[in-house]
């Protein structure tokens, strides 16, 4: 081939195969969604945001690319329930009954109350999340566990929505669902209540998936100093992460807001 040994060595040392050249650049593609979704995307979710940007792999090319750059998705930990349905109060019936598909939004909403440890003590959150589209459409944090705390939460969500009379809400059995100020909300805006089956969490299930993802990809990972460091973090997470970037798997692995802007669902 008249050509010197040490230029055939250093064409040995310096060259990479089609394959190797490709897999270095989906490595730093990967590396931009993993980043850009706060490392909360394991392999399922990358290949199907690929495939959106027309680029198709198999999850387990990924997955390999993944553990090759020490990328690690955050996993879940077990948290507690907050629900006391020990109470006199009137209990709804579950008209719900886990029909979870929706195919309008304001049609159906469901909520549920979490907590999350702080230095300076707990901290509740309520939320209120469309069935449509899995957006937080109302939320609410507070120091007490009471019907302040999930009254602030619909509050918000009909500001924002404005839904038509007849819309569902279903919850569990909490008393502070069942209180004489939150079934007045209901009644003064014709929302229809419902309420899951005592110590049945399936009922409430996309409630309790949501209160696993925040949990997992965001408090979890936080040591708050006080309420009011959680309560700014929480809110960025809600309002700017989860509705507009993060894609669900409900969605077709759009986000929500993306979900309705392209269903027209809202």
């Amino acid at each position: 081939m008249h050509v010197s040994s040490s230029g055939y060595y250093e064409w040995v040392s310096s060259s990479k195969t089609k394959i190797e050249a490709e897999n270095e650049e989906l490595t730093a593609i990967i590396k931009n969604i993993f980043v850009e979704g706060r490392s909360v995307y394991g392999a399922r979710r990358i290949v199907k945001y690929l495939a959106q940007q027309d680029i198709f792999v198999s999850r387990r090319r990924v997955r390999k690319l993944m553990t090759t750059a020490g990328l690690s998705c955050k996993t879940k930990r077990k948290f507690k329930a907050t629900t006391d349905s020990n109470h006199a109060s009137p209990i709804a019936p579950n008209l719900l009954k886990r029909k979870f598909e929706i195919d309008r939004a304001n049609q159906y909403w469901v909520g549920d109350i979490t907590y999350i440890p702080t230095k300076e003590g707990w901290l509740y959150l309520a939320v209120v999340i469309d069935l449509c589209s899995r957006k937080i459409v109302g939320w609410s944090m507070s120091n007490r566990i009471n019907s302040f705390l999930v009254n602030n939460a619909l509050l918000m969500a009909i500001w924002k929505r404005k839904p038509a009379k007849g819309l569902m809400w279903h919850t569990d059995r909490g008393s502070q669902y069942a209180s004489i100020s939150h079934r007045a909300i209901l009644q003064e805006h014709n929302i229809i209540q419902s309420m899951s089956r005592k110590g049945n969490c399936w009922d409430n299930a996309v409630s309790e998936s949501f209160f696993g993802t925040i949990k997992t990809e965001l408090t979890n990972n936080y040591n708050f100093k006080n309420r009011e460091e959680a309560k700014k973090v929480i809110f960025e997470y809600i309002e700017i992460f989860y509705n507009q970037v993060r894609i669900h798997s409900a969605n077709n692995y759009l986000s929500p807001d993306e979900y309705e802007r392209v269903q027209n669902v809202a």
